[in-house]
């Protein structure tokens, strides 16, 4: 993949008639805002590739126009269109914020695009080296990798893995997790660039290169599409298992009184709703129209209402598990034991015992269950005075015992984050416990759906996902969507899932891929800037 300068850079020959002329060449700086347009479409191509569109082709378009718009620019004149490019990706894609309010989504939409800004500046200086391609992808890791780190634990919301849930490469999250998975979506995209950077040129265009470059201008795109087909090819032949010992499973989706901020403003109607859906439940098991499950899964949220000191609630809850007979996850905030914060938590509910083990929310959502710098922010935003505690942070992972299984519960966003679902992926079965009413019928809830395929395949095990108000989704092992239900509206979902102990190869090496992918991109970019460097001097 040795680098060939664009053909539009070469100085004129003989001149080409004026409709065959290339554009003139001008220096980087001048450069950079003319790319900016071909940076914006590019962003634009990434957004449609996200659910609920679920057009994942066009990542790998995205980055490809991306990578055309920073290819041979300096790095002051990449960092506009990169801005511009990732604004025009985070915007679209992060409209379901705008239930919280237009300035959250513009803020958020913004601090994410910013990330762009030291990639695109890292991509027009790779692309300066052989095998660009190649450093082009580990440097969307590599942001990928800060982005869900940094600031208050990151924000790994729409990663380009995220987008390839029903894709040739969705399978490669068992080889080597979410990261691979994007790491070879952008692979591909760079792959694009290359060979249309390479690829035939106007009969007038080549008349004017080398013999050599005319020549081996025609024969990159076969190559290039070898390798795409390689490593479609390679991911079809990845082995996805789905069998396991048979549990049955029941999901409850109770939904809520109404969308948006308020949602939850009739705690005791939420909590009526889950429990009502039990007991029909239970009723429909005595009449036979469903099988009998061996473990129920309430979603987050279930019960705003602390069943360790509310006795209504507490007894409501008791009832509907003892008719139903089978241990239920409750989702409950409750008090903190220091009285001055609450717990988000999953909480096992037995039929016979009540409540028992329970998992903690160890990522609480910055700005939404804790605030930061609440004495200058409340003063600023009235809104936040909706935050009135903050919620305390778990400090063990949500392995449980749930009657015959032994589950992995994570709640709401922690199911983008791949070491708190990884830290959970010995379990049995994987649940999402999680509460979408306030971004009800948004892009959101299918974005967390598609994040949940993913972890499915990654670990090799069965997804259960509960929301209040949806989506709720049974997931098999490989990906397969075995039920789903539809937003705001009432719904059981029961079904025979396998439980599954073997794990996958990412199991085995965890983060290992992303770490060694982030270190070769901050390689390349130290080689291209020493070669810039030597350049300079040489000059």
């Amino acid at each position: 993949m040795a680098q060939d300068t664009v053909p539009h850079e070469r100085p004129a020959a003989p001149s080409p008639p004026a409709g065959d002329r290339p554009p003139r060449r001008t220096g980087p700086r001048r450069t950079g805002w003319r790319r900016t347009p071909a940076a914006v479409a590019g962003g634009l191509l990434l957004w449609p590739a996200f659910p609920p569109h679920d057009l994942w082709p066009l990542a790998p378009a995205g980055v490809a126009v991306l990578t055309l718009a920073l290819h041979g620019l300096g790095v002051r004149a990449a960092l506009l269109p990169s801005l511009a490019a990732g604004l025009a990706f985070f915007l679209p894609t992060l409209s379901g914020i705008i239930p919280i309010g237009p300035d959250a989504w513009a803020g958020l939409s913004l601090a994410q695009a910013l990330y762009f800004v030291p990639m695109g500046a890292g991509i027009a200086l790779v692309t300066r080296l052989p095998g660009w391609p190649v450093w082009t992808a580990a440097l969307w890791v590599a942001q990928e990798y800060v982005r869900g780190r940094v600031p208050f634990g990151g924000f790994p919301w729409a990663r380009l893995a995220f987008s390839q849930t029903d894709s040739p490469l969705t399978a490669y999250a068992a080889l080597g997790g979410a990261p691979l998975v994007t790491f070879l979506t952008a692979l591909t995209g760079s792959l694009l660039a290359w060979a249309l950077l390479r690829g035939p040129l106007p009969a007038a265009w080549a008349r004017r290169l080398p013999a050599s470059r005319a020549r081996r201008s025609g024969r990159v795109i076969a190559p290039a599409a070898a390798a795409l087909a390689a490593i479609a090819a390679a991911g079809a032949a990845v082995p996805l298992p789905a069998s396991g010992r048979t549990v049955t499973v029941a999901v409850i989706q109770g939904n809520v009184p109404r969308l948006g901020l308020d949602f939850n403003s009739q705690r005791q109607a939420v909590l009526n709703n889950h429990v009502q859906r039990t007991h029909e439940l239970a009723e429909r098991v005595r009449r036979g129209e469903l099988p009998r499950p061996q473990l129920v899964i309430w979603p987050e949220n279930a019960s705003d209402l602390d069943p360790y000191t509310d006795p209504a609630a507490r007894d409501l809850i008791d009832a509907a598990v003892r008719d139903v007979g089978v241990p239920v996850l409750v989702g409950a905030v409750v008090d903190a034991a220091d009285g001055e914060h609450v717990e988000n938590r999953g909480i096992v509910w037995d039929p016979v015992t009540g409540a028992g083990d329970h998992y903690v929310k160890r990522h609480p959502v910055p700005f939404g269950e804790y605030l930061p710098f609440r004495d200058v922010l409340t003063k600023l935003i009235t809104r936040f005075e909706r935050i009135p505690r903050d919620f305390a942070a778990g400090d063990r992972p949500g392995l449980l015992r749930l009657g015959p299984a032994r589950i992995g519960d994570v709640i709401c966003f922690e199911v983008a984050y791949d070491g708190l679902v990884r830290d959970v992926a010995s379990a049995e079965l994987l649940v999402v416990q999680t509460n979408n009413a306030t971004y009800g019928r948004t892009s959101l809830p299918p974005q967390q759906a598609a994040m949940s395929r993913l972890r499915a395949v990654e670990h090799g095990r069965t997804v259960l996902v509960a929301a209040t108000s949806g989506i709720s989704t049974i997931i098999a092992p490989d990906g397969r969507v075995i039920d789903r239900s539809a937003e705001f509206v009432p719904d059981i979902q029961v079904a025979a899932v396998p439980a599954r102990t073997a794990v996958t190869l990412a199991d085995r090496i965890g983060a290992l891929p992303e770490q060694v992918l982030a270190l070769l991109a901050l390689a390349a970019v130290g080689a291209a800037l020493r070669a810039v460097t030597r350049t300079t001097e040489g000059a």
